[in-house]
């Protein structure tokens, strides 16, 4: 079993930044695929950034690609999302999930979600 526990989500103005953290617990943790998903009221929930657990390979969707950034410390069971130059179309609530697979994009795949973290970027 996992558990994932987000946090580092706020109100933000645009161009601001912020860093948002998933917190897992589980001794496996360091074996799953771990991916940023945001969810904006009357969307459907997208992929943002994946990151395996191999380090060194990393998922961007388009409309993130050059501001935010995905990492990883197993060490310390924590994945983060750097999120720089924000704008409001990033406002959402941001997800993070576990998963073995090696599609990001294959939201019915994850195993382990979190509960979330609201992020609001104000114009």
């Amino acid at each position: 079993q996992v558990q994932l526990v987000e946090s580092g989500g706020g109100l933000v103005q645009a161009g601001g930044s912020l860093r948002l953290s998933c917190v897992a617990s589980g001794r496996t943790f360091s074996r799953y695929n771990v991916a940023w998903f945001r969810q904006a009221p009357g969307k459907e929930r997208e992929v943002v950034a994946g990151i395996s657990w191999i380090p060194g390979s990393t998922f961007y969707a388009d409309s993130v690609k050059g501001r935010f950034t995905i990492s990883r410390d197993n060490a310390k069971n924590t994945v983060y999302l750097q999120m720089n130059s924000l704008k409001s179309a990033d406002t959402a609530v941001y997800f993070c999930a576990a998963s073995q697979t090696n599609d990001y994009t294959a939201i019915g795949e994850y195993d382990y979600w979190g509960q979330g973290t609201q992020v609001t970027v104000s114009s």
